[in-house]
């Protein structure tokens, strides 16, 4: 079976996407074959491109999530048929494409009610953000939350979904316009960074109390500042790297920041078992089609132009979801 896909033989910049045939092959025992119709895009993406998250082997395909419909099935496959809406989500690489080989307890049948691009650009998104939220940290009412890159993918899903768990939410942004666009989904206090000390200014928004966490995917350029906003037995959950890997800490140093916590969760751990990851799905299911949660899709580019989209992802001109139409 043949396809068009995205691979790459060297690690770099947007250049070193190939756009190419592949042939799958026929769905072994436990696979089926997506035809997909539409193909989310995440920082994790050009980290992975980049060579910062490690690349199984070269060359190698790229993208863990997209949605579209079942188009074959292999032996021993239960709960799916051909023809059915489904996302997908998971190893290994290969979302940037056309069509793809999945693995079938991967595979997530798609409720009616949730279209394809907005499935594709929320999965991943999605259920970080559920994770974070009720597993790394479980939030409760009346806390207060620190989300790093509130204008971003999960930066937007978080402060909606931890404004319906009752939490006040500041959020730090680039620029006025991403504080416009985090303030209308749910943070309470947007810090714009770039003039801003922002753990200064969580300190005056708690009384000098600290937070019970912080969500920070960007990595180097706020891991220290993170660190100041926590307060005694806080939670640090460094979840990405937008600006490059933070400096080695010494694990006595948690002791004297307040006895802290310091973790770096994956959707794939909290997400390792089938159970976990349907739980996690109908979760977000049943929240986005409550219109609790909005998904904010930005932009969309066909398919051939994920370099395109990798470079204003990496200029941090985008804000919310993209997506790649095949």
């Amino acid at each position: 079976m043949m396809t068009k896909a995205f691979r790459f033989d060297r690690l770099g910049g947007p250049e070193v996407l190939q756009w190419t045939d592949v042939d799958l092959g026929d769905p072994g025992p436990g696979e089926v074959v997506i035809r997909n119709t539409a193909v989310g895009v995440n920082y994790r993406d050009v980290l992975t491109r980049q060579g910062v998250h490690k690349v199984a082997s070269l060359p190698s395909g790229l993208g863990l999530e997209s949605a579209g419909l079942v188009e074959a099935v292999g032996p021993g496959v239960t709960g799916l048929a051909i023809g059915d809406r489904v996302v997908c989500v998971g190893m290994p690489d290969g979302a940037y494409a056309q069509a793809r080989k999945m693995s079938a307890a991967r595979v997530i049948p798609l409720p009616a009610g949730i279209d394809d691009r907005t499935a594709a650009s929320m999965m991943t998104r999605g259920m970080t953000a559920r994770y974070l939220l009720k597993q790394t940290y479980a939030v409760q009412p009346d806390d207060t939350i620190l989300v790093h890159a509130a204008a971003g993918g999960v930066g937007l899903i978080l402060c909606q979904w931890a404004k319906h768990l009752g939490a006040t939410v500041i959020g730090t942004v680039g620029s006025d316009e991403k504080a416009e666009i985090a303030r209308a989904h749910g943070c309470d206090h947007p810090i714009v960074y770039t003039r801003e000390d922002f753990a200064e200014r969580v300190r005056e928004i708690t009384g000098g109390k600290g937070l019970p966490v912080v969500y920070d995917s960007v990595g180097r350029d706020t891991f220290e500042g993170s660190l100041r906003c926590l307060r005694r037995l806080g939670t640090m959950a460094s979840f990405g790297e937008s600006s490059g890997e933070p400096e080695p800490i010494a694990p006595h140093r948690l002791g004297y920041l307040g006895s802290i916590f310091l973790t770096h969760p994956s959707l794939g751990n909290y997400t390792a078992t089938r159970a976990e990851l349907l739980e996690n799905a109908s979760d977000l299911f049943a929240m986005v089609a409550s219109g609790k949660i909005r998904i904010e899709i930005t932009r969309e580019y066909p398919l051939r132009e994920a370099p395109q989209a990798h470079r204003d992802l990496e200029a941090r001109s985008t804000t919310g979801s993209i997506v790649l139409i095949p």
